[in-house]
């Protein structure tokens, strides 16, 4: 009777693992939005702080596609998550700081490296406790300014200010001041709607594509002081949100639930 095995060939075989790679298609616009904080950079050393600003739109713009485009395509991964958070300190982070010192903050001798350094330590910060809060953060609101909505505000001041005629040596307290209003707001525990309840998947009344077409007919008429309008008013919106739930006596903490921290829920009233 034959004992052999069935598969000998089998035998001695080495089964190769497949390689693990990466997924293009999010991280393309991942690296669209690196490109424009480093093209931001390049052209503010030029001197063309309006260009500078439009990349740090577009590497917004790009941002906030990258995440929707991997849920939507079911490109997840964990490669995914670090490359848009080593991208977002580059776009969000260092460039604007480096943009504002060398149009406005620089005349100011040491304070303008000081400003210009919290906003950019204050990014870091905020990206990382993102990245370790991701689990028990309501989504639907941030804790603390959103970097890409920081950094318009940053960017969106030095192109309306361009784009008027207004040197930055005129307005360099102000930029001073917005610099530190969003460095230290994006490390405050104030709530800012984050707009990730909206599906994009689903239908939605005929109305709202009409409002939608006005808004950008808007925002054509002067997009510099438009989009500044906006994002100031979002820079608002999380204190004006913040008091509204302390004078109702709800909790305004975005931290639902932690495992890690028990205590972390108290901390953050």
């Amino acid at each position: 009777m034959n004992h052999e095995p069935q598969h000998p060939a089998a035998e001695g075989v080495v089964v190769r693992k497949r390689r693990k790679g990466i997924y293009i298609l999010p991280n393309l616009f991942t690296l669209g939005g690196l490109f424009g904080g480093f093209y931001a950079v390049v052209m503010a050393m030029n001197g063309r702080f309006d260009m500078a600003a439009a990349g740090i739109f577009c590497a917004m713009v790009l941002d906030s596609l990258d995440g929707r485009v991997a849920r939507m395509t079911n490109t997840q991964s964990a490669f995914g998550e670090q490359m848009d958070s080593l991208a977002d300190m580059v776009s969000f982070g260092a460039a604007p700081a480096l943009i504002a010192y060398e149009w406005s903050l620089k005349g100011l001798g040491r304070w303008g490296w000081i400003a210009a350094f919290v906003y950019c330590a204050c990014a870091a910060l905020r990206l990382a406790r993102f990245n370790v809060n991701t689990g028990v953060v309501d989504k639907r609101y941030f804790q603390g300014l959103p970097s890409p909505a920081a950094a318009a505000l940053v960017a969106g001041f030095i192109w309306l200010m361009t784009e008027t005629g207004v040197k930055g040596y005129d307005v360099a307290w102000v930029m001073f001041a917005f610099a530190l209003y969003a460095g230290l707001t994006m490390v405050t525990n104030v709530p800012f709607y984050s707009f990730k309840d909206i599906q994009m998947k689903k239908s939605v009344p005929f109305a709202a594509i009409v409002l939608i077409a006005l808004g950008i007919a808007v925002i054509n008429i002067h997009p510099p002081t438009v989009l500044f309008g906006l994002f100031v008013l979002y820079g608002l919106s999380g204190y004006a949100l913040y008091g509204w739930r302390r004078f109702k006596g709800q909790q305004t903490s975005v931290i639902s639930t932690s495992t890690d921290e028990p205590e972390e829920r108290g901390l953050h009233k």
